[in-house]
């Protein structure tokens, strides 16, 4: 079975660079119920290389200072280090400047922040958005509050039974009323691979003026990302599934259309002047960075992705594509499995059902055997009613994974399947 994962040379030392990433992230020498870890749960979270970590405790105790305030040398340093990492991020989805990127919190932030800046702004009464029936609730609830306010309409492209986007729905559902097409790039639940520069461009030659946002939470991670490619308006990624801290996520806009928004949240530092009279605001991006932002956590992320394109990003690809293949054959091998999404090319996100167990029970003993896995309805809950799952088992790798995750992954499940069925 080994045998089926082609091994990724490196081209200075001719080794496989995965035999020892592993030793990169200091979680896999720590032990969970007595066991050691086997982590497959980066779809919610991944886990963190010695290089980020060393980076945010190299800045805290040796120039920490608050950025864009000081002229003294720390938070000169600071400053440089906390801009320096929206070029590396704009280098890395191919942003046209490191102008269009605007650092938040996260995915959700980010999507707030269109939602209620660029969606405040030009959605009225009469309009309509489309939305996908896999959307995380980050690209659904937002909307909502502001539909409850402004009065738009929320269209929603069906899924079909294998996990693919009906997209034979899509050109029916654009109108002279359609504003904005926001989608996942790729399911959080099904691992489906949205065909997103299509879509987009669907959407483009029946009105120019239609807004596209991409949440590419799940894509970021497992290939390389062009935005200018895409052709998309928005696009928003999160770094703690990037291997870097909670805390900081990404905003890219296209320079123009950011130009013309408001700000979402006032404060410090998005600001020209202020006066009781009003206030003059900054350009993009610090127009939409209110307050100190989570520097460290930046830094941290810039480490991240400097990490990241150290390996290769199709480098990574290739390989946790050799593993889902294992994985998959490993699960097929049990009865009375369902696989949720079943489209070829999948990310590797695989969510699942067992009809001789409930998922939160599977979970438990998966636990025990120091596997870590996601249960429940992963933030897609009309996803899961879509396909009748009250919950799901989800396993999704990183570029850690290997054989031997995959071989305790089966082990694991055979004893589940000895005690449960």
């Amino acid at each position: 079975m080994r045998t089926m994962i082609k091994d990724i040379k490196d081209g200075a030392s001719g080794t496989p660079w995965h035999e020892t990433v592993k030793d990169d992230f200091p979680i896999f020498g720590a032990a969970m119920n007595n066991r050691p870890v086997v982590y497959l749960d980066s779809a919610s979270s991944a886990q963190k290389p010695r290089a980020v970590i060393a980076a945010m405790s190299g800045a805290m105790e040796h120039y920490y200072a608050n950025i864009h305030r000081g002229l003294y040398a720390f938070s000169q340093q600071m400053t440089a280090e906390f801009e320096a990492v929206r070029g590396k991020l704009a280098a890395f989805i191919n942003a046209a400047s490191d102008k269009e990127i605007i650092f938040t919190r996260n995915t959700t932030e980010a999507i707030n922040l269109v939602v209620n800046s660029w969606g405040r702004a030009n959605l009225k009464v009469g309009d309509e958005i489309i939305l996908t029936a896999m959307e995380h609730h980050a690209n659904i609830v937002p909307w909502q509050i502001l539909q409850k306010e402004l009065g738009f309409a929320i269209r929603v492209i069906p899924v079909l039974d294998d996990g693919w986007l009906d997209l034979a729905a899509l050109p029916n559902l654009l109108c002279e009323r359609t504003k904005m097409l926001a989608f996942v790039h790729v399911s959080n639940v099904l691992g489906t691979v949205n065909p997103a520069a299509q879509m987009i461009r669907t959407v483009k030659a029946f009105n120019p003026a239609i807004m596209t946002l991409v949440d590419a939470s799940q894509s970021a991670v497992h290939g390389t990302l062009d935005v200018q490619a895409l052709g998309c308006d928005f696009l928003c990624m999160t770094g703690h599934k990037l291997y870097g801290p909670t805390g900081a996520g990404v905003l890219y806009g296209r320079y123009d259309v950011l130009d013309k928004m408001p700000p979402w949240m006032g404060g410090g530092d998005m600001i020209v002047s202020v006066d009781f009279a009003g206030t003059t605001f900054q350009d993009p991006p610090h127009r939409f960075e209110a307050g100190t932002p989570s520097f460290i956590d930046v830094i941290g992320l810039g480490a991240a992705i400097d990490y990241m394109t150290g390996i290769g990003m199709d480098a990574v690809k290739a390989r946790e594509d050799g593993v889902f293949t294992l994985l998959s054959a490993a699960l097929a091998d049990f009865d009375g499995i369902t696989v949720m999404g079943t489209t070829a090319g999948k990310a590797p996100v695989l969510s699942f059902t067992a009809d001789w167990a409930h998922a939160s029970d599977l979970n438990m003993i998966l636990d025990q055997c120091g596997v870590c896995v996601r249960t429940g309805k992963h933030c897609a809950e009309p996803l899961m009613k879509r396909f009748g799952v009250e919950a799901s088992i989800r396993a999704s790798l990183g570029l850690y994974n290997d054989e031997n995750d995959v071989d305790r992954f089966a082990e694991a499940m055979r004893k589940a399947r000895k005690m449960l069925a």
